[in-house]
């Protein structure tokens, strides 16, 4: 890839912003399960929670992060690693979103 094609982690979260949580309904980026990207490593690798620990979205959630990530850094392929941390709420961007608050 050339600098001028060269994917960001911004370019990358943008992105991932199309992937809804199919209960909450909120995008994985406004939920905070986006932990980090790296796009520059082979393969890019994300860290993401899942917001239960056995949430039945879990895999499909992890297989729309991978592809959307990697259609939007060009076909580089990336690796979605799943963080064992508890996800909260407050974690999210704006936590007043679900109501909870």
């Amino acid at each position: 890839m050339s600098d001028e094609t060269q994917v960001t982690e911004e370019t990358i979260r943008e992105a991932l912003r199309g992937v809804l949580d199919p209960e909450l309904h909120l995008d994985v980026v406004a939920l905070g399960l986006i932990k980090s990207i790296d796009p520059q490593s082979e393969p890019m690798e994300i860290k993401m929670l899942l917001t239960t620990p056995f949430c039945p979205y879990g895999p499909w959630l992890v297989q729309q992060v991978k592809e959307v990530a990697e259609k939007a850094a060009g076909g580089k392929a990336a690796k979605v690693e799943v963080l064992p941390e508890m996800w909260n709420p407050e974690m999210m961007e704006d936590p007043t979103m679900l109501g909870f608050f």
